[in-house]
């Protein structure tokens, strides 16, 4: 059976190649996403570069569950980049892996900000992850990539720490009053 032990030989190499790329170079990574909602369905294109990603709510919620929801998307989100800063930190670090896998929970209440419930947080919650790693490294060393993960984790941090949003509306069209 293969292990990312063998990945973790390309990452480190691809990881110290970015990282003096990125020191030559020192400017910002942007990134940008486009969403659609789709005529009768309301299902959501999301569009990253080249790539779609449908989001939907379950049937009962006038939703076909042709995708995960959007909290469901941003816990997902959370798992990925935790495997993929694990995965870095690791090949960085010389720390052996077998096996890795993310597990991420969280919670959303119906009713949240509603007459009774004002107090429960409208946006998802209670979120947890567990880092499932097969390796033969001592408690000590997964104890320290463990630390290293999310000390520098871009979602991770984003999630725990507030952040600035601004919006605006850009209204074409409809009669004027």
């Amino acid at each position: 059976m293969s292990t990312l032990n063998e990945y973790l030989v390309q990452k480190r190499e691809a990881a110290i190649a970015l990282h003096e790329a990125a020191k030559a170079d020192p400017k910002p990574n942007t990134y940008s996403a486009n969403v659609r909602a789709s005529g009768r369905s309301g299902v959501r294109e999301i569009r990253i570069r080249d790539f779609q990603i449908i989001s939907d709510s379950p049937e009962n919620f006038a939703g076909y569950s042709l995708g995960p929801s959007s909290p469901e998307i941003q816990l997902g989100v959370l798992g990925s980049c935790l495997t993929h800063i694990t995965l870095i930190q690791a090949a960085k670090l010389g720390v052996s892996l077998e096996s890795l896998e993310v597990e991420v929970h969280g919670e959303q209440h119906p009713l949240a900000g509603e007459e009774g419930f004002e107090e429960v947080p409208i946006y998802p919650h209670n979120i947890s992850y567990k880092l499932h790693i097969v390796s033969e490294e001592s408690e000590e060393t997964i104890k320290g990539l463990h630390e290293a993960v999310e000390r520098v984790c871009p979602i991770y941090n984003l999630l725990r720490n507030p952040q600035a949003i601004t919006g605006e509306v850009v209204h074409t069209g409809g009669k004027s009053e």
